[in-house]
């Protein structure tokens, strides 16, 4: 038998971790994103339009700095709808993700918010790799290359349909 032989008959090691390589990332950013928006959506200060702690005073803080201002005065026009946009972005990112439903599209969401921050909030991190949000819009893009093959919803359904259940 040799060292690289999986003892379950399933292949090698190195094909059963390819298989489960992207787990802990599905479960890192699927209870990051699920703990955000649970975040924003219990913070009573978060969700006004001024205040300390307040989106509104956050994007007004972060609007000279931010590389696309005319962004932030679009959520300025409404901060705590957009807000809530957030938030409930990041609850459904997060849900999608840690379930494997639509995985691709959670992760083209989480990517997309990420991306968002980064353009705003985090633009202005000197040097660029102290603003969390470009890392974590890398992260998501192996999940939008590669879904979700193992432990989700996406599988189950595709297993169904390869099987001729539905």
């Amino acid at each position: 038998m040799r060292a690289d032989t999986h003892p379950t008959g399933g292949g090698t090691l190195r094909d059963t971790a390819a298989r489960y390589a992207l787990v802990p990332l599905r479960l890192f950013l699927g209870v990051t994103f699920v703990y955000a928006g649970i975040d924003k959506l219990t913070d009573s200060a978060f969700m006004k339009d001024s205040g300390a702690g307040s989106i509104g005073d956050m994007m007004r803080a972060v609007r000279d700095s931010s590389a696309i201002p005319a962004m932030v005065d679009m959520a300025l026009e409404s901060p705590v709808a957009f807000g809530y946009a957030i938030a409930f972005g990041e609850l459904a990112v997060g849900i999608g993700v840690l379930l494997g439903l639509l995985t691709r599209l959670a992760a083209l969401g989480g990517a997309l918010i990420s991306l968002s921050l980064w353009l705003t909030v985090s633009w202005a991190a000197d040097p660029y790799y102290y603003g969390n949000d470009l890392p974590y819009m890398f992260c998501w893009v192996p999940l939008v290359l590669a879904g979700a093959s193992l432990w989700s919803v996406d599988a189950l359904i595709r297993n169904r349909r390869r099987s001729g259940i539905y």
